[in-house]
């Protein structure tokens, strides 16, 4: 089985997090699939992780290094779709790109996000909890 996996769950388990035993256990065997922004937002999320202090200077590149040995099939996306659901939803664009990606493949999403899990029900997404 294809799985959506959004960005959270990917530096999860490169900084070591509590879920990351979860996250592994339920995606063991199966492919993970992302829109093809996840590189750009994973290095968003490490460097605003990075200015308040959450990871040091020294962690940045090493969970680069981590995320990039996590098998990932990375797609294309419908912007327009996204923006669509960014709207419709008011959130960012970034949290849209991976619920349409879901929507659009008819794939499970595996989020950490609350609020994502509550729209992609309301979506008619799978969650993979």
């Amino acid at each position: 089985m294809k799985i959506v996996a959004d960005t959270n769950a990917f530096l999860a388990v490169a900084l070591e997090e509590p879920e990351k035993s979860q996250i592994i256990r339920v995606t063991t065997g199966h492919d993970l699939v992302a829109p093809e922004v996840l590189p750009f937002e994973i290095g968003n999320a490490l460097t605003a992780m990075l200015k308040r202090g959450v990871i040091s200077a020294a962690e940045v590149p090493a969970a680069w290094n981590a995320v990039q040995a996590i098998p990932v099939d990375l797609r294309g996306l419908d912007m327009h779709a996204a923006l669509v659901l960014a709207v419709r939803f008011g959130i960012y664009a970034y949290d849209a790109y991976f619920l349409e990606c879901a929507l659009n493949l008819r794939l499970p999403l595996l989020t950490l996000d609350r609020g994502m899990k509550h729209i992609a029900r309301e979506l008619s997404i799978q969650i993979v909890e």
